[in-house]
């Protein structure tokens, strides 16, 4: 059974930084490309970053390229993302999440397992 646990939300404030940490179990995590979805309150879940199963290559939201970083850690089974400059416009519910598959997609319907999400909360 698959599970994929997020952490290291919480409340910052603008321009400041976070890393969000999600570990997965029961998957054979090399397999399968992982991404990092976020829901903000009223508005449909969107795309954040995704990374190829090899970790080869990783691809990104428009709005967060050059302020967030994706990776993954295959001794831990862990994806880590590390989001800085942070803005109000990036308050949102954060999910992890992880497709059958090895490649990057940005649609969530594409994804099977889902984390429990994790908020994070920018002041201005």
């Amino acid at each position: 059974q698959v599970h994929l646990v997020e952490s290291g939300g919480g409340l910052v404030q603008a321009g400041d930084s976070l890393r969000l940490s999600c570990a997965a179990s029961g998957v054979t995590f090399r397999l399968y490309a992982m991404g990092w979805f976020r829901q903000a309150l009223g508005k449909e879940r969107e795309f954040v970053a995704g990374i190829r199963a090899s970790g080869g290559d990783v691809k990104y939201a428009d709005s967060v390229k050059g302020r967030f970083t994706i990776s993954r850690d295959f001794p831990k089974n862990t994806v880590d993302l590390q989001m800085n400059r942070l803005n109000a416009e990036d308050t949102a519910v954060y999910y992890c999440s992880l497709r059958a598959g090895s490649t990057i997609l940005s649609s969530p319907r594409a994804y099977e397992y889902w984390g429990q999400g994790t908020q994070v909360t920018v002041s201005p």
